[in-house]
């Protein structure tokens, strides 16, 4: 958020997942609701409310996501409560997973990434899910030739695209700076980011709350 105040934006939108692997998450929650125009709830959303069963979660997952039910304010809970899996807004749609599967589906694979593009027409559609940054333009790229790195551009102009901004708090693309996209509707331009956070002191709390080490370890690796 401190990085994204240097210029800041005209709407803050979240693709969901605010809960549910981290240590702080009415904190996460009260930023996010201070500041997002548009919040989706994600899977570990709805498995925190009790929306959908944590038997379909990983163990170290539905473990985090037990301990933050039992921690979660109810401030907290309603405002997760009132999300949905998908939106549209301006020239965009968005989807916390795809839009075949809001809830579950990770798009990692070609086939996946060019139904989303079949069962979508917005110039934009922004999914995330898998915490993997990439720009998508179904231009005969294959989707593993379309991760977006730190200070990836995009023209937009140049058709449509799918985006995945990656993960504010856990990328799984080897970077392990939190990241997000920036969309400059006006310009046609995207641009991705990646912002150093002391990644030792969210493992350190981790730990403290006796979450799986795993959660913690992951960290640091980006993955």
């Amino acid at each position: 958020m401190d990085d994204l105040g240097r210029d800041p934006a005209d709407a803050i939108w979240c693709l969901g997942d605010l809960v549910g692997y981290g240590p702080r998450p009415n904190e996460c929650c009260a930023t996010v609701a201070e500041s997002a125009a548009i919040c989706l709830v994600g899977n570990h959303d709805l498995g925190v409310t009790g929306r959908i069963d944590l038997e379909d979660f990983s163990p170290d997952a539905a473990a985090a996501a037990e301990w933050s039910r039992e921690v979660l304010t109810s401030e907290a809970r309603r405002y997760l409560e009132r999300g949905v899996t998908s939106t549209t807004a301006d020239r965009a749609e968005l989807f916390h997973a795809s839009p075949r599967d809001p809830v579950w589906e990770y798009i990692l694979t070609d086939e996946a990434a060019r139904a989303a593009m079949e069962l979508t027409s917005a110039p934009v559609v922004l999914v995330g899910h898998s915490h993997v940054a990439f720009a998508y333009g179904g231009n005969g790229r294959h989707l593993g030739e379309s991760l977006a790195p730190a200070d990836t551009e995009v023209d937009l102009a140049g058709g449509r695209w799918l985006l995945n901004p990656g993960s504010v708090g856990q990328p799984r693309d080897g970077d392990p700076r939190a990241a997000y996209v920036v969309l400059d509707f006006d310009h046609n331009r995207a641009r991705f980011h990646r912002v150093q956070y002391p990644v030792e002191r969210t493992q350190e709390e981790i730990l403290d709350a006796g979450l799986p080490e795993t959660l913690a370890g992951r960290l640091a690796l980006g993955m």
